[in-house]
Parts: structure tokens; C-alpha cells; sequence
């Protein structure tokens, strides 16, 4: 090729690579901004002392060098506590910065699934889809509470895995293949229910139509790669020595398989409106398209006008289920749009004539989402949902939409979409009060929590907390059982292997470790260990007593918080609405 013919291509590519460049920028602006208002108007509002801190509790002890299911232990692996480190990075009180992380890895996952799902780029998104996307993305959020939590983190690995693997292979992007394979294996080391990712990841990777010819050293580089996270977790915690006791952590919890999903179909919904109608509807019209579709060429345009008839029918209902489900938090309307997201992977399969694979792997993680003891739902896809079921509607051939309308429909659908998330969250905040009774900022109590606005109850609960370790001062404490913001919030060390000791969550051998910890503590001093006189349940209402005594009764979950009172001999003391024992140290 001559000289002048080479630069004349670099002349014609550079102005479309300056294009996409700036598209890039502007999309990761466009995140992190939504991100900070979301944060701003929605996240810093409302705190309860149960979950909120949690992941972040495991943050702080890997800070602080101890090694999971050796030094600190749960029924789940502790991927979560790598990948949060980075919330100690952002400009911003932990707390805060935290929350701005979640919605970061929400937005990006809605990005990642949705480009997943029509097999197209970001880059070249229209006004429309763009809004649509950030529409979708305040569903996915609904009334979720914005915090570190390994359920999102599995969602966002498992999306960005599936993307990077697909758009890779499209691409012949080799960074982009071996980046997808890599978040598939981390996704497994955050939460079990996310081990079935993998597999599908390894299915993608053989079966793809993009797939270039089988090479075996290649292969075996993919499959290491694939396995690189889980692989390195497990070798550190063999050779600490904690193997056998993982592996009773991690399989002993009570199993869940996604009841939820299916129990919609028998469940009484006791005189309300019921959900399973509208799949009537839905099925119908997907039917009259694949059958338009197949005999598109006799019915010449009626069949286009009943194609679009058909198709808005199903995104009125799709809007009706959003809308009527009000974000509501363990609503049933995650489960309605799971089940019509399938039939309308019927639809993709009749109208483009393959497998619908991407939807299929999409209800999947619906699914893996849903394996939870605390919210059997697919709540955090609920955006990628509804934005799929319009998707499939959608024919190969659609009439080009003016980009100013698209525009303004888009931005009508994001618009809307903040205001139903905006209206739900000052309703009903995460397990605290309506907004408007939030009246206290954190802030004055610790700088972590600075701009976390909450109720007089837990803002006293919280003050009380701080005023026992200035009057009792310990370099390790622990608020049992359910206060796991203690630690990475008052910068202090749990002496116990668990921060959530509740029934649940104690598997294997926790219970005996829990109460060795209690005996060691008591040889060595130094400490300070409260029990709880208030339910977290009652916070909401405010009833927080001034005082307690020191004998008086404290909230007992299991029989590991009246063992531990028995080893421990320590000065019994109260302070606020916590009554506990203390040790200085020696």
C-alpha cells in the first residue's frame, strides 16, 4: 500500500475514533453524575444497623490482613470485601462513597446486559436507547437500599463478564474475552447462587456463533483465566489452613432454590390486584407477532400496522406492571416481569429464527439474583427486564424514528422513571421512615457517616454507640448481634470471627469459633462487648430507652450470645440502651 493510500485511511478513521472517544467519555461522565444525584436525592437517606456496614465490616478486616473462613467467617465467600476496596477510595465519607459505588455498578450492569442482549455497543446508541438504558437502571434500583452488597456485586460481575466475553468474541478482542472470563470467576468467590455463571460463560465461549476455531492451548488459557479468581481465593485459604472449614461454612447454610419464582403461580394474593393476568395479554400478542412475522410477506402492511398494534399493547402492560408495582421492595412485580421477559424470549426465537441464548442467560441470573434468604427476588433486574420484553417486540426491521423524537421519548421515559423512583423512596426508604422524618445527619456522630440522614430512634441508637466507646475505651469492641457498621465506622476491631452472628449465618463450626473468640478475649483484656436491649425492627418508631441497667435483658438470637455472657468476666456495664462488659487494658 502506498504511503499517501495509508494516510488517507488514518485521515477517514481518525475523526470516527475522536467520535467514539468522545461518545466513551460522555457516557462515563453521564454515569458517574447519575450516580452522585441518585446518591444526593435518594441513597444518603435512611440507615438501619442490621445490613447497612456489612460488606464494609468485611472491608475493614481484610484491611486489616485477616484471611476469610480463617480469621473471620460467614456461609458465603468473601469476594466482596476485594472488590469494595475500592469504595475507600472515593472522595467522600465511607458510608456516602459506598453507596455511590453501588449505584456506579448498577448502571454499568444495566449498560453491560442490555448491550449484551442486542448484541450492539454503547458507542453507537441512539438518543432512545440511551434513555431507555438510564430508565432501566432506576428500576433495576427501585427501593433496593444503595450499599455494598454481594447480591449487586454478582449482578455487575456476571453482566460485564457476559458482555466482555460476548462483544470479545464478536470482535476478536482478545483482552475483552479473557476481562469477561476473568469477572465470571470472580463472580463465583462473592456468592454461590452466582457459581452458575460460569458454566454458561464456558458454553458461550465454545458455542458462539463468533467463536473462531477450536485451538486448545487457547482453550486451556481461557479455562485458567476463567477459573483465576476462585483459584487464587481458595489457594490462600489452603494454605492459611481454613480449607476444611470453608467448606463447612459455605455448604451448610439452609439451601434456596428460587421458591419465590415459582410459588407466583399458586400464591394467594388475598384480594389484590392479580399479577398473572397481565401475562394473558402478553402471550396473546407475542403469539398474533410470531404469526404476523411468519407471513409478513402476505399481509404486506396490514401485517406491519398489526405488528405495531400487537407490540404496543405489550409495552402498555409492561409500563402498567412498573408503574403499578410502585418499586415496591418485596413486591411481586420483579417475578411478573421475569415471567414475561420469557415469553418474550419466545418472540426473539420465532422472529429471528435461533436460540434466544442472551435472554435465556439473562432469566438465568434473574434466578441466580433471586437465591437469597432475604429477598427471593429478581428485583435488581427488573429495568433489564421490561427494557428486553420492548426489545423483542421490536421487529429486525423497525421504521427509523426521527432523532429528536427518539430523544424526547427517551428522556419522557427517564424522566418518569425518576420521578416513580424519587416518590417510592420518600414513601418508604430502606427499613427506616418516610423522607420526610429523616430529620438527623449521622455526621455529628461519626465522619464516615457524614450526609447520611436518618430518624431521632437511630440517630440516638448510633450516639449511643459512640458515647460507650468514649466511656469505655477498648481497642476491640463488638455490638451484638446485629451491628456490623461498628467496626469500619468507629475504626475499631470486632474480636469475634462473625459480624453478623444471627442464626442463619452461623454454618459449620461458627458457633464453637464465636464462643473460643469470647475465652481468648477474656484472657487477653482490652475489650468492650455490648448485647443489644432494643430490637433494630423498632429503631423506625424511635423507642430507644436513655437507659438501661446493666442486668437488664438484651436481645438474644441463639444460644451463642448467652454462652459468650458466661465466659466473659469482665466489669458488667450500661451505657444508653446497651448493657454489656468491659476489660481495660492491662
Amino acid at each position: 500500500m502506498a504511503p499517501a493510500d495509508d494516510l488517507n485511511i488514518r485521515e477517514r478513521l481518525n475523526p470516527a475514533l475522536r467520535k467514539r472517544a468522545s461518545r466513551a467519555f460522555l457516557l462515563g461522565a453521564g454515569t458517574l453524575l447519575l450516580s452522585a444525584v441518585v446518591v444526593a436525592r435518594i441513597g444518603r437517606f435512611g440507615f438501619n444497623p442490621t445490613d447497612q456496614g456489612f460488606v464494609l465490616a468485611q472491608v475493614w478486616r481484610v484491611l486489616h490482613g485477616e484471611i476469610p473462613h480463617v480469621d473471620f467467617l460467614g456461609p458465603r465467600p468473601f469476594g466482596s470485601a476485594y472488590l469494595h476496596l475500592i469504595d475507600h477510595l472515593v472522595p467522600a465519607p465511607l458510608m456516602i462513597g459506598s453507596s455511590f459505588v453501588m449505584m456506579v455498578q448498577l448502571i454499568v450492569a444495566t449498560f453491560a446486559l442490555v448491550a449484551f442482549l442486542t448484541g450492539t455497543s454503547p458507542l453507537d446508541w441512539g438518543p432512545l436507547r440511551l434513555g431507555l438504558v438510564f430508565a432501566a437502571a432506576l428500576v433495576c434500583l427501585n427501593t433496593y437500599p444503595l450499599m455494598a452488597w454481594h447480591t449487586v456485586d454478582g449482578v455487575f460481575l456476571v453482566a460485564v463478564g457476559w458482555w466482555a466475553l460476548d462483544s470479545g468474541l464478536r470482535s476478536g478482542s482478545r483482552w475483552r474475552r479473557l476481562l469477561g472470563l476473568f469477572c465470571l470467576g470472580f463472580a463465583v468467590i462473592v456468592k454461590q447462587s452466582f457459581v452458575f455463571a460460569a458454566p454458561i460463560g464456558l458454553l458461550i465461549l465454545l458455542f458462539h456463533p463468533a467463536a473462531p476455531p477450536k485451538k486448545w492451548p487457547r482453550l486451556l488459557g481461557d479455562v485458567l483465566v476463567l477459573g483465576a479468581a476462585p483459584l487464587l481465593y481458595f489457594g490462600v485459604i489452603t494454605v492459611a489452613g481454613g480449607l476444611p472449614s470453608a467448606i463447612a461454612q459455605l455448604t451448610g447454610g439452609a439451601q434456596t432454590w428460587g421458591e419465590s419464582l415459582f410459588r407466583f403461580w399458586a400464591a394467594d394474593f388475598e384480594g389484590r390486584a392479580d399479577p398473572r393476568t397481565y401475562l394473558l395479554p402478553v402471550l396473546l400478542a407475542v403469539a398474533v407477532i410470531a404469526v404476523a412475522w411468519s407471513v409478513r410477506e402476505r399481509l404486506g402492511e396490514r401485517g406491519r400496522l398489526l405488528r405495531l398494534v400487537m407490540g404496543l399493547c405489550v409495552g402498555a402492560v409492561v409500563v402498567f406492571v412498573v408503574a403499578d408495582g410502585g418499586f415496591e421492595h418485596a413486591g411481586s412485580w420483579p417475578v411478573t416481569l421475569l415471567w414475561l421477559f420469557l415469553a418474550a424470549a419466545v418472540l426473539d426465537a420465532v422472529v429471528r429464527k435461533r436460540l434466544p441464548w442472551q435472554y435465556l442467560a439473562i432469566a438465568a441470573l434473574g434466578w441466580m439474583a433471586g437465591l437469597s434468604w432475604g429477598y427471593p427476588l429478581p428485583g435488581l433486574l427488573t429495568g433489564i427486564l421490561a427494557l428486553g420484553v420492548l426489545e423483542a417486540v421490536v421487529p429486525p426491521d423497525p421504521p427509523r424514528v426521527p432523532r429528536f423524537a427518539g430523544g424526547a421519548l427517551g428522556a419522557t421515559a427517564f424522566v418518569l422513571a425518576g420521578l416513580l423512583l424519587m416518590s417510592a423512596h420518600d414513601k418508604a426508604p430502606y427499613a427506616d421512615r418516610p423522607q420526610g422524618e429523616l430529620t438527623k445527619d449521622l455526621g455529628d456522630v461519626a465522619p464516615s457517616m457524614r450526609g447520611v440522614r436518618t430518624n431521632p430512634g437511630v440517630h440516638t441508637y448510633v450516639a449511643q454507640i459512640r458515647g460507650c466507646l468514649d466511656h469505655y475505651p477498648a481497642s476491640r469492641v463488638a455490638v451484638l448481634p446485629h451491628n456490623s457498621f461498628v467496626a469500619p465506622i468507629f475504626g475499631v476491631r470486632n474480636p469475634f470471627p462473625m459480624d453478623w452472628p444471627i442464626p442463619i449465618e452461623m454454618t459449620g463450626d461458627s458457633p464453637e469459633r464465636m464462643v473460643e473468640a469470647a475465652e481468648r478475649l477474656d484472657r487477653e483484656g482490652d475489650y468492650l462487648v455490648l448485647f443489644q436491649t432494643v430490637d433494630p425492627v423498632s429503631l423506625s418508631a424511635g423507642e430507644v430507652p436513655g437507659a438501661v441497667t446493666s442486668d437488664a435483658p438484651t436481645i438474644g438470637l441463639s444460644s451463642v450470645e448467652g454462652r459468650i455472657k458466661d465466659v466473659l468476666s469482665g466489669a458488667r456495664v450500661a451505657c444508653g440502651s446497651f448493657a454489656g462488659f468491659w476489660a481495660p487494658a492491662r
